[in-house]
C-alpha cells in the first residue's frame, strides 16, 4: 500500500471544527477557499473523504496528488 499526499480545495471558508473528523489532514482556511492537505492511505480513503465533503454540502473545487518528493523539499 502506497500512502500519498493530497491537497483538496473546497470553496469558501469552512469551520475547522466541521472538518475535525478527517484525522491526519491539515486544514487551512482562507476567505475564498479552504485547503485540506494530508497523507491518504489509498483510493478508498480518498473517495471516503470526497464523499464526506459532498455530504457536508461543500463545493469541491480541486483535488491534487502532491509529488512524492515534495515532503523532502519541505523538511
Amino acid at each position: 500500500m502506497t500512502v500519498l499526499e493530497y491537497e483538496i480545495r473546497v470553496s469558501g471558508p469552512v469551520s475547522v471544527s466541521l472538518l475535525e473528523e478527517f484525522e491526519g489532514v491539515h486544514v487551512v482556511v482562507h476567505p475564498a477557499v479552504t485547503v485540506l492537505r494530508g497523507l491518504i492511505a489509498d483510493q478508498a480513503a480518498l473517495q471516503g473523504i470526497l464523499t464526506r465533503l459532498l455530504d457536508l454540502n461543500l463545493d469541491l473545487m480541486d483535488v491534487h496528488r502532491l509529488p512524492k518528493d515534495r515532503s523532502a523539499d519541505d523538511a
